[in-house]
């Protein structure tokens, strides 16, 4: 595939534009009834396999994290979720748009991830009623296992 049409998949294809890669594992965490499935089955088609639920007990390459402003301590979900992958590796929150049942002020996802230890390095559109923040923890940052 040419650079011009991996740009482009990157621009019509949600999971692409998440940076999943095939053969990934990407753990999902907080499903519900609510959550955008076309981004859910895009990403499965991308790395090839199902998203590995909230039971599965081993590092994952990236965890998507579904939360609504109703699930409980965003730091504490966060925190938690930082842990299920290596240190650099992103965890994507993804929450309610403006104006969305469950929506969340950017600047509380902000401060909860500045506590958690991690650091916002971009937000996209991740589906009809769903914007994505990827967040990561600085390399080196956490102690190990």
């Amino acid at each position: 595939m040419s650079a011009t049409a991996d740009h482009a998949e990157e621009r019509t294809n949600p999971a692409a534009r998440l940076g999943f890669q095939p053969e990934q594992v990407v753990q999902e965490i907080g499903y519900d009834d609510d959550v955008d499935q076309e981004l859910r089955e895009a990403i499965e088609a991308l790395i090839g396999g199902e998203l590995a639920d909230e039971e599965y007990d081993d590092v994952a390459d990236s965890v998507m994290l579904w939360f609504r402003e109703d699930d409980g301590d965003l730091t504490d979900a966060l925190v938690d979720a930082s842990q299920l992958v290596e240190d650099g590796q992103p965890v994507w929150l993804l929450t309610p748009k403006t104006g969305r049942d469950g929506y969340i002020e950017p600047s509380d996802i902000n401060e909860a991830a500045q506590t958690a230890g991690l650091a916002q390095t971009k937000s996209i559109n991740a589906g009809k009623d769903w914007t994505g923040s990827r967040l990561v923890t600085p390399k080196g940052a956490k102690s190990k296992r």
